[in-house]
């Protein structure tokens, strides 16, 4: 590999860091994700475990990769390269988060774009103009509108493209002018759009029984599975395990606080994700419908009650277009972390790499955008669900495995003193000990756990043993 002998490219300031690391953790799992696997596990018995998860298991992982990059100031392969040496196999834990960026990026692009069609259908009065003569003709209209819309593969591609375009005006643009400056003001913007809708929620009349609903814990609905759902999300809403916030700490200088800027990125992704339910759900309850209506919930339940409500494109239009920027600022560090490789470790520049990687996501994200439709018809493998069994590989294999490795090497095979040293030089060195205990005890067996579930639950096991 050729190493780049460019001077590694820092943030400006300390907020536009965590603006930016912020707005990689804070997605559509956030608000698309997090309120309805809430409302499919029983609401405030979930999100209890889901906060304990954060604080044991996620934010000790994002410290250790923000460390780790850091420290060695690197991309993700480069920098595991730069700790272990060039023949170890810890590297793997860099190729397989590089590889899971790329993976995510080119379908959560397909799923972005239909923020970016509902932002357009708000804007032409869609929803408004969805309203029948009662809510079961409504919702009949406005699932057969989202029906269109991903039967519709033409469509799904034009919006696929300006997504990934949009990433690509963005990171092309560097670390200060491009993904800092514009994280100065998509964050802002994705924070004002919430708390309206926030605000909008609480002065429904669902809002008591959403509040009721999210903070009342009811242990009885609480499963074995809903706890690792809420371990998995947890890691998942943090962006980690897929290269961002290593490649985003590596812009870090010697003087920030590791710490406290971890822990203020998990405060604010956590805030989000809570007000995002406390956004949704009195919108359900004021309907009379139910929370735990899935993937669904944004796309065909949410549209059905802005129909119906006074100023309801209104709402749609602020709602997508909050979806729209929280996508954006996640698949714009997944990009990043993937440009940051070919610079850091291929000596590339940065205009040609941001452009070669834009363009193969887009062509790697197009059997996602067509496998409802044109696939079907050219191939059996759209039988295997072609958007589906990507998630499936990115989310449930290599996230976990990326995860693991990285809290097995720093928790057991990393120089203490070094782990140190990056926490005190930024005024944190007295949590060291418990952040030390969290990462070599509590991270690896969490993870290790969740990577077993998705495991079992997908049927691999059963498949390798009827292979053998």
């Amino acid at each position: 590999m050729q190493e780049s002998s460019r001077p590694r490219a820092l943030w400006g300031s300390r907020i536009g860091f965590i603006l930016a690391a912020a707005g990689s953790a804070v997605g559509l799992g956030n608000i698309w994700k997090f309120p309805y696997i809430t409302g499919n596990n029983g609401g405030g018995a979930f999100v209890l475990v889901y906060l304990v998860c954060i604080a044991l298991v996620g934010l000790p992982i994002m410290i250790a990769e923000l460390m780790i990059g850091r420290h060695t100031q690197r991309d993700a392969v480069g920098a595991f390269i730069s700790l272990a040496g060039r023949r170890s196999p810890w590297q793997l834990a860099g190729w397989v988060s590089i590889l899971a960026a790329f993976v995510i990026l080119s379908y959560y692009s397909v799923v972005a774009g239909w923020t970016l069609d509902y932002i357009l259908r708000a804007l032409q009065g869609t929803f408004t103009a969805a309203a029948g003569t009662d809510a079961g003709q409504t919702a009949e209209h406005i699932t057969a509108l989202f029906g269109g819309l991903i039967e519709n593969g033409s469509r799904q591609l034009i919006w696929h493209c300006i997504f990934i375009s949009l990433c690509l005006g963005i990171v092309i643009g560097g670390v200060q002018k491009g993904i800092e400056r514009w994280s100065k003001i998509l964050m802002p913007v994705l924070l004002g759009l919430l708390i309206l809708l926030f605000v909008n929620g609480m002065l429904s009349d669902g809002a008591r029984q959403a509040i009721a609903f999210m903070f009342r814990p009811d242990f009885h609905k609480l499963t074995s599975g809903a706890v690792l759902e809420a371990l998995g999300h947890a890691f998942f809403t943090l962006s980690l395990g897929m290269a961002a916030m290593i490649t985003y700490g590596s812009y870090l200088s010697r003087k920030d606080d590791l710490f406290g800027s971890g822990l203020r990125i998990a405060l604010l992704d956590t805030g989000i994700a809570l007000m995002a339910g406390l956004a949704i759900f009195p919108i359900v309850f004021s309907a009379g419908m139910q929370p735990g209506a899935g993937p669904g919930l944004v796309f065909q339940t949410i549209p059905v009650v802005f129909s119906s409500l006074p100023g309801g494109n209104i709402l749609a239009l602020l709602f997508f277009l909050l979806l729209a920027f929280a996508a954006l600022t996640s698949a714009i560090s997944l990009l990043e972390s993937q440009v940051a490789y070919l610079i850091d470790e291929r000596g590339w520049g940065r205009k040609r790499a941001t452009v070669c990687l834009a363009s193969l996501a887009f062509v790697v994200g197009i059997p996602s955008a067509l496998s409802s439709n044109v696939l079907r018809q050219v191939t059996p493998i759209a039988d295997l669900g072609v958007f589906d069994s990507i998630d499936l590989i990115a989310s449930n294999y290599l996230l976990p495995i990326s995860g693991l490795l990285t809290a097995l090497y720093v928790g057991w095979f990393w120089s203490g003193q070094e782990e140190k040293g990056e926490l005190l030089a930024g005024g944190s060195g007295w949590i060291y000990p418990t952040w030390h205990f969290l990462i070599r005890f509590v991270a690896p067996v969490a993870v290790g756990a969740i990577l077993y579930y998705k495991i079992e639950e997908t049927g691999l096991f059963t498949l390798i043993k009827n292979l053998f």
